[in-house]
């Protein structure tokens, strides 16, 4: 079967963003390249791109989450119209409490994490770097949706 990753597009912060992610889904980035990594004579990059996050992998179970900078060149990503969110299905209680309160911490709470109407345990918010999340474990799907 397929596997859906999420790309997401910063303004300058993706390296932060993921080194945050990181330290709350665990694991290791599963590839790092910067600009400058592909600057050539037909692609130059100016200096002040040359560090920047041209792509990065962070592997979250089967899954990869993905991310780069947007060039400055290319204008700037809107963050307050994202118009989706990631999903994330927990295997457990537990874990579903874990991500939301690290991917949350310093961010916005929109739902807090709670039992819900339709059977599962389910909070939503937009973290630091404007990503909107949602956390949900439903014990009839056992963390697969």
């Amino acid at each position: 079967m397929a596997l859906i990753n999420p790309h997401i597009n910063f303004n300058g912060n993706a390296e932060e963003a993921f080194l945050f992610y990181k330290s709350v889904f665990g694991g290791e980035f599963a590839k790092i390249m910067r600009f400058k990594d592909i600057s050539s004579p037909e692609f130059p990059v100016a200096e002040n791109e040359a560090e920047k996050i041209m792509h990065i992998a962070l592997p979250i179970g089967q899954n990869i989450l993905m991310a780069n900078d947007v060039p400055e060149s290319m204008g700037r990503v809107n963050e307050n119209e994202n118009r989706s969110k990631i999903a994330i299905s927990a295997a457990s209680r537990e874990e579903a409490d874990k991500l939301f309160s690290g991917l949350s911490a310093g961010g916005q709470i929109e739902v807090p994490i709670t039992d819900s109407p339709w059977g599962s345990y389910f909070g939503m918010f937009r973290d630091k770097y404007g990503i909107e999340w949602m956390v949900d474990f439903d014990p009839k799907y056992n963390g697969k949706v």
